[in-house]
């Protein structure tokens, strides 16, 4: 499945996401350098591990990503939410964060970050309950199931 958004499209699934394009995201957002290429490989199979992903595509450059780990039924968790320095403040890491909940909107969701994206995530409706803290924003799908009169 995919679908376009300003000008994008996001492609949704675990499969074929090249581990050079996943790599290129890492070392944007800092969160790599200097892979060997012995372990460049994680960087496809960390999605075939996956439940579920979102992959952002400005012509064939990947300029943006996210992956879930979930039980499908109650809970789910954002390993990874990155986009291309150049394309961030455009709404793109919000519409991938709303994606990922649509698949479990009323299930419990994590996303494992450092305190300095705790901002962004409270934008997305995620509850930050230490901001001094590095750790988790969390989602509540019972909350959201409440105001939607459903619990």
């Amino acid at each position: 499945m995919y679908q376009y958004f300003n000008g994008l499209v996001i492609r949704e699934g675990t499969e074929g996401i090249p581990a050079e394009k996943v790599e290129k995201l890492f070392e944007d957002a800092g969160w790599v350098r200097n892979t060997p290429d012995w372990q460049k490989e994680k960087f496809s199979l960390i999605f075939k591990n996956s439940t579920w992903a979102f992959t952002v595509w400005d012509q064939n450059e990947m300029i943006g990503m996210v992956r879930v780990i979930s039980d499908q039924i109650m809970a789910a968790n954002i390993m990874d939410l990155a986009v291309l320095s150049e394309y961030r403040g455009k709404g793109i890491g919000q519409k991938l964060v709303q994606l990922c909940v649509q698949k479990l909107p009323h299930g419990d969701w994590f996303a494992h970050t450092s305190a300095n994206n705790f901002s962004f995530y409270d934008k997305c409706g995620f509850e930050v309950k230490d901001l001094s803290q590095n750790g988790t924003c969390s989602y509540y799908g019972y909350i959201q199931a409440r105001k939607d009169g459903h619990r």
